[in-house]
């Protein structure tokens, strides 16, 4: 399920029979003979891992990122929200079965104590983990530590501990999981919990617990807490021989076990795979498709080679023809290279080994012709011309390319092996840099960009920058916004940190889901049209023309209008109605301040 070579499903439980039997019944587990046998107690273990390992997102929608299908916006986003809508439930499932998992280690006398330290060091990252998320959405809930009695009603229903005090557990949790946690697993327990991530992750949680968020009066013993624990996980990783991958930056996710994968999902057939179908193109899947197209902020935040800026003037693109000809020109040709490993672009090969039609492999592009009703023109995808069926052409039209399994074809989609990183060093690098620029020490947080740009291949003009031109503070941290988004695009990273940096404005200025389409100029062009050549090729380049879309929605209703006062999830009213010693979130009506 996890480990590769160590695969345990599962632990199931099951109670002895009341039948009256004259012989023991030797093929039912008994609950507590679990406790008297250390590969049971590993099993349950493991079980906590399948149940909370996270997996590959598809999180772009929602975010300047990426869209899904059109239209597919959440009415938070939109604007319209409420308790009704929005409200959130707590579910102490996994915490109860960790609470009952430590009390139990406590009493069981079959593990050594190395065994017994590594067994509870894992539990309390993962209550960890789970409580972080928690409060993540919510600020404060109930801090509960010890496996409940459900025969004791009143006792279950416990108030909301203050945020300060879920974070002050979170952290002695993870403090604790460090000191009882091997530094590396090897082997069949490759991809378990190790004090390196143990460390990588509570420096993840006090970089969001600094951020404006949580800290809105910019508290600097916050960052510098958040700075001295990020700085010793990156310290501790490189001593234990982690750093960022220097191979090519797409093969980050295709040569397991690299240096830079520090928490790891392993995938691997045929016990656990993942279905991958979702982000690949209509004509190359089944079920669902087309989710997480690249939209223009992402697809123009990406540099040029040399690490300078990409520009558009959108109007003079659809004036000026020469300047539209450079534009397209500069679009694909000589950009940062994590640009082509993150986004497949139209008018190119996507990386399959499965022909569509007649040997041919998938691209697309679009044409424009005469609406059959208005005489309007209207924008269509080629691909039909190319296998004589249309593939959504109101979409973006740029897909996920990172982590992609190239060797999936149709029919075995469902099967994707590729690992997914939750925690990669470049992560905990570009954590401990942005905590050092918070605290005034700019050359430190810039070193760390010139380091990220310098592994992604951004070629130096001399300077050592690397394109980054940054000085101040200021400047620092929003070099920092946009080198996370195009560094993490597609890990589920972006929301997260529009969130905690409190800047769901550059989604409200963003407004509408724009997009840009390489057109073909002339329709006659169809005829003989070469499928085999692609856009990195001059001469078919000078085929099309580069169309500014101001709306890939197609429809005007959908436009980001996301509430800047609402920054935490409101408990819902059923979970308030139930239990009358909660309060609901200050924002939302109640008298609960997740700042506090």
């Amino acid at each position: 399920m996890i480990m590769k070579k160590n695969i345990l499903v599962g632990l199931l439980l099951f109670l002895a029979s009341s039948c009256s039997l004259d012989y023991p019944n030797n093929s039912v587990i008994s609950p507590d003979d679990v406790w008297r046998d250390k590969v049971m107690v590993n099993a349950f273990l493991t079980d906590i891992y399948g149940r909370m390992l996270p997996g590959w997102p598809i999180a772009g929608n929602g975010t300047d990122e990426a869209m899904d299908a059109p239209r597919s916006m959440s009415e938070f986003d939109l604007g319209h929200f409420s308790v009704a809508q929005n409200g959130q439930g707590l579910s102490y499932g996994n915490i109860d079965r960790i609470n009952f998992f430590l009390d139990q280690l406590e009493q069981t006398t079959v593990l050594t104590e190395t065994e017994y330290n590594q067994m509870k060091g894992q539990a309390l990252f993962w209550r960890a983990w789970d409580y972080w998320g928690k409060v993540w959405n919510l600020g404060g809930v109930p801090l509960i530590l010890h496996f409940q009695d459900v025969t004791n009603v009143e006792s279950l229903f416990l108030p909301r501990n203050s945020t300060s005090e879920c974070v002050a557990q979170i952290l002695k949790d993870l403090d604790d999981a460090i000191s009882l946690l091997p530094d590396t697993w090897t082997g069949d327990n490759y991809g378990r919990i190790d004090k390196g991530i143990a460390m990588a992750y509570k420096g993840r949680v006090l970089l969001q617990y600094a951020s404006p968020l949580f800290n809105p009066n910019h508290d600097t013993a916050r960052w510098q807490q958040a700075y001295d624990a990020n700085k010793a996980a990156v310290d501790f990783l490189k001593a234990h021989g982690k750093g960022l991958y220097q191979g090519r930056f797409e093969d980050i996710w295709y040569d397991e076990l690299n240096c830079e994968v520090v928490m790891v999902n392993q995938y691997y057939y045929p016990d656990h795979v993942y279905s991958q179908y979702m982000t690949r193109p209509e004509p190359l899947t089944k079920d669902y498709a087309n989710f997480n197209q690249a939209i223009y902020p992402l697809l123009m935040a990406y540099p040029k080679l040399d690490g300078s800026k990409l520009e558009l003037d959108i109007n003079r693109l659809a004036v000026d023809p020469a300047y539209n000809e450079q534009f397209l020109t500069d679009f694909y040709m000589g950009r940062d290279p994590r640009f082509y490993a993150t986004i497949f672009c139209p008018g190119t090969v996507y990386p399959t080994e499965e022909p569509i039609v007649k040997g041919m492999s998938y691209w697309n592009t679009w044409k424009q012709i005469p609406d059959p009703g208005t005489g309007e023109l209207v924008y269509q995808s080629m691909t039909y011309e190319q296998i004589n069926r249309g593939v959504g052409s109101s979409n973006s039209g740029y897909f996920q390319k990172k982590g992609i399994d190239k060797s999936l074809a149709v029919v075995n989609v469902h099967e994707a092996e590729t690992d997914w990183i939750e925690i990669r060093f470049a992560e905990v690098l570009m954590n401990y840099g942005e905590c050092a620029n918070e605290l005034g020490k700019s050359d430190e947080a810039l070193d760390v960009l010139y380091q990220i740009r310098k592994r992604a291949g951004i070629q130096d003009s001399g300077s050592g920058k690397y394109g980054i031109t940054a000085t101040s503070t200021d400047e620092i941290r929003q070099a920092y916004m946009d080198e996370r988004f195009i560094e993490f695009a597609y890990e589920g990273k972006r929301r997260t940190d529009l969130r905690r940096w409190k800047r769901y404005d550059i989604l409200n200025t963003m407004k509408t889901r724009a997009c840009l389409y390489p057109v073909l100029k002339d329709n006659k062009n169809l005829e003989g049209f070469d499928w085999t050549k692609d856009m990195y090729d001059p001469e078919v380049r000078k085929l099309f023309r580069m169309d500014y879309i101001p709306n890939a929605d197609n429809d005007d209703y959908y436009t980001f209008n996301l509430p800047l006062d609402h920054w935490f999830a409101p408990i819902s009213q059923d979970n308030l109605d139930r239990n009358s010693l909660w309060e609901q979130n200050n924002e939302w009506g109640g008298t609960f301040d997740p700042l506090k």
